[in-house]
């Protein structure tokens, strides 16, 4: 009997990604961003499952929830949530379940249950229901834009109470 095996690298991916497997799967992770010496972001996961193998749309996902701190400018804001997935390609993320997202610096909260993150732009976006808590307003509606740092927001379909200042 004669066996032959090779370990051509290509073939390996390409037979993950054909039966829908991860090419790779970390568990604990905790990884940090930096530009130039300077950490800009971190983020912890329990689990992340790394589908780069595939062409057309390489992706990772986070099947047991996400949080992600991010230190750009002159905000600290906090993204959490129990799911999550982010194409490589576009640098668009989907979040869902349990999504908070917490400005530091203007103590100022994003609570829904689905957000994209388009992290080209630093903006997120979603249609589902939302509260946006600052520390004078409390915006609820369906349907929101805004800024990464929580400021500049279109808010959809809203009630709630807003503090207005007259000129």
């Amino acid at each position: 009997m004669l066996f032959s095996c090779s370990n051509n690298t290509q073939e390996v991916k390409d037979f993950l990604a054909s039966k829908n497997l991860p090419i790779g799967i970390a568990k604990d992770a905790f990884h940090v961003y930096k530009d130039s010496g300077r950490i800009t972001s971190k983020l912890i996961t329990p689990l992340l499952h790394d589908f780069s193998n595939r062409k057309e749309h390489p992706y990772n996902e986070f099947p047991k929830g996400v949080k992600i701190i991010n230190f750009e400018g002159k905000d600290s804001v906090t993204i959490t949530g129990n799911y999550a997935l982010t194409y490589s390609k576009t640098l668009v993320s989907e979040i869902k379940g349990d999504v908070v997202v917490y400005n530091h610096t203007e103590q100022s909260t994003l609570k829904t249950e689905q957000l994209f993150w388009d992290q080209n732009t630093n903006y997120f976006f979603s249609e589902k229901p939302f509260a946006l808590l600052t520390q004078t307003d409390s915006i609820y509606g369906i349907g929101f834009e805004c800024k990464e740092d929580l400021t500049e927001h279109l808010a959809k379909k809203t009630t709630g109470k807003l503090e207005t200042i007259e000129n």
